[in-house]
């Protein structure tokens, strides 16, 4: 994006919001488009405010909107999806790293370290990352069967790996003996 985005932490107003407005032009689109990998990027507007919580710690919120177009995961035909989403993020000053190394952050949280700078570019792009559709599909598009085996032997069907698909063929059976 052309213009600078970073909020200076120092420059923030203690007691009122510090509202942002992002709409990024066709450059920023072309790389945000291409730091994501999609086919395109149009309508990208991330709106809110930088707020104070408690002494030393922030919250930004927003609403990040965006018209993405992806490849389809069955035919890689364009799939185009709007999202609407609301963000937020809460900049903690007291932040401390887990000890363990296998630690897992919980999912939904929002909490993240504060450094001298909050930037609502990076959060916006983080945010649409997060929001994209991870397996998109065009409307219709569905996966042939396939099946594959060694020469002279029978293919296993998707059918033939369902769990109870031989308990019909046995209760028949069964129904014959008696």
């Amino acid at each position: 994006m052309s213009k600078q985005t970073s909020l200076r932490v120092a420059d923030l107003p203690q007691n009122a919001p510090t509202p942002f407005e992002l709409r990024p032009d066709n450059k920023g689109l072309e790389a945000i488009r291409d730091e994501l990998g999609l086919l395109g990027l149009r309508k990208l507007s991330f709106v809110g405010d930088v707020k104070a919580q408690g002494k030393r710690d922030w919250v930004l919120t927003g609403k990040l909107g965006a018209t993405v177009i992806q490849p389809c995961v069955v035919s890689l035909e364009p799939v185009t999806t709007r999202i609407d989403t609301p963000v937020m993020r809460v900049f903690v000053a007291d932040w401390e790293d887990p000890d363990e190394p296998e630690f897992e952050i919980p999912e939904g949280d929002e909490t993240e370290p504060l450094g001298p700078e909050i930037d609502p570019a990076l959060v916006m792009v983080e945010a649409l990352s997060l929001s994209l559709p991870q397996y998109p599909r065009k409307d219709g598009a569905e996966l042939d069967q396939s099946d594959f085996t060694e020469p002279g032997k029978q293919a296993m069907t998707d059918e033939d790996v369902k769990p109870f698909a031989g308990l019909a063929g046995l209760r028949d059976a069964l129904k014959k003996d008696e």
